[in-house]
């Protein structure tokens, strides 16, 4: 099964730069978890973020994200596993869950 895994933190914590030992930490969680990462990356701050909404029609464009949270969506992967507990397993592994929130949702087939 594909599960997407949200890598929710608090954008501010990189302000300054990424630190070094959990930029490593994602290394390493890629050579562990590779065979199952069928896809992720990073995103830019929500700052470059632009949501779109039709109303009656007319496209309507704010800067930035929908809704102010504590903690920004910064990254996601996209991985196999073989069931839910798999996938926490995995997303535990994520560096950002020791600072923020992995958010596991399963994909739906369509």
């Amino acid at each position: 099964m594909k599960y997407l895994l949200m890598i929710y933190d608090a954008e501010k914590r990189n302000e300054a730069g990424h630190d070094p030992k959990e930029s490593e930490g994602y290394v390493t969680f890629g050579k562990e978890f590779g065979a199952s990462i069928l896809a992720g990356n990073a995103l830019q701050p929500t700052k470059t973020a632009t949501s779109v909404r039709l109303r009656g029609g007319k496209r309507l464009l704010t800067d930035g994200p929908f809704a102010e949270t504590k903690e920004q969506l910064g990254g996601f992967y996209v991985v196999e596993a073989k069931d839910l507990d798999a996938a926490i397993q995995m997303a535990a592994q994520i560096p950002a869950a020791a600072t923020g929130t992995i958010e596991i949702r399963p994909i739906q087939a369509m």
